[in-house]
């Protein structure tokens, strides 16, 4: 059995993608699942929140065939004759684990391209470990970790890796901004999804028989959007929030879902996961403490109204990861194991 794969992606950045994955891997371990949170996103922001730079620099200074310690030492032995490397995971806590990126990732991107059409008429396994070498690396990292759920932070583009990395993905959630560009953003991932869903499953069809490893289904359920950046303060600006709000859904239930839009409001729409607030004065405090913002303690530098934005932020990222377990069929709270 595999494990299950939720992928965050738009491909409009500066949405706060990242601070969400981050935050929700910490508060799925909280709620007492085991996740492994990756980093796929050639910029490695992921590995860069969890991480201090002292760690950071010991872990990317040092050749890319010298280990397996990120995603890219993992994947990079398929860009020549070798096999994937078994990933070795930095433990963040008991029940939380990175996979971390790596900025040579990138480099991986030809090789991604050149081997998808040569899997529509394959006649070797190549083509299909390449193309599923995260999902087989994630797959890997959960089973070594007994993890129940994985996390999959990818960069804000259309690329070869992104569509490797969804074709691995059983889940997909979109964070957006309430401004013109998410909602962009928004119509250029529907099709797309459907076209790399499509795409996949031509493959599979014709994919050899008994290969020697497993393929993802490329299933790339939409689990729902997340508005990130939530703040009204000014008139003005809370116009040009409702504005761009208002019109969420009508284009994620026709571009996503391929359904007729959505005429409801957002706050009623089922497919809105949460709005979230900014957590401005937070964000540096919880950077400083390498800690998310609803561990934060007095002794972070949270007082007074800190204190209590830090405790608001714990019930509204408690009310999103529920919803998420929800929407992949996992309990809220899983069941102890007595090797755990």
């Amino acid at each position: 059995m595999t494990v299950p794969v939720l992928t965050f992606f738009n491909n409009k950045g500066g949405v706060g993608k990242t601070s969400l994955v981050y935050h929700l891997a910490w508060m799925f371990s909280v709620l007492g699942h085991r996740v492994v949170a990756a980093d796929l996103d050639p910029q490695a922001n992921l590995t860069s929140a969890f991480l201090p730079e002292e760690e950071l620099e010991v872990l990317w200074d040092q050749p890319s065939s010298a280990g397996n310690r990120t995603i890219y030492q993992c994947v990079q032995p398929l860009t020549d004759v070798g096999d994937i490397n078994d990933p070795e995971v930095r433990q963040i806590t008991p029940n939380l684990f990175l996979i971390p990126g790596d900025l040579g990732l990138a480099g991986f991107e030809d090789s991604l391209s050149q081997e998808w059409p040569s899997a529509i008429a394959a006649t070797s396994p190549r083509p299909f470990r390449l193309l599923t070498a995260f999902w087989q690396v994630l797959q890997r990292a959960a089973r070594a970790q007994s993890a129940n759920v994985i996390l999959a932070d990818v960069g804000p583009n259309l690329g070869a890796i992104n569509r490797s990395a969804l074709i691995g993905s059983d889940h997909v959630a979109i964070p957006l901004a309430a401004d013109l560009f998410s909602l962009q953003g928004l119509r250029n991932l529907g099709p797309t999804l459907a076209r790399w869903r499509k795409d996949w499953q031509d493959r599979l069809a014709r994919a050899p028989p008994q290969l020697p490893f497993s393929l993802p289904a490329g299933t790339m359920r939409p689990a729902g959007y997340i508005v990130m950046q939530h703040g009204e303060r000014l008139s003005r600006p809370v116009q040009a929030y409702k504005k761009w709000t208002d019109r969420i859904p009508g284009v994620y239930y026709s571009d996503i879902l391929g359904a007729p839009g959505s005429e409801q409001p957002i706050d009623s729409d089922p497919a809105c996961l949460a709005k979230l607030k900014h957590y401005r004065s937070l964000v540096p405090m919880a950077l400083e403490a390498r800690k998310p913002i609803f561990h934060l303690t007095a002794a972070d530098g949270a007082i007074g109204s800190h204190l209590y934005a830090a405790r608001d932020a714990g019930q509204d990222f408690t009310k999103l990861a529920l919803k998420l377990l929800s929407v992949m069929g996992l309990p809220s709270a899983p069941e102890q194991r007595p090797d755990r």
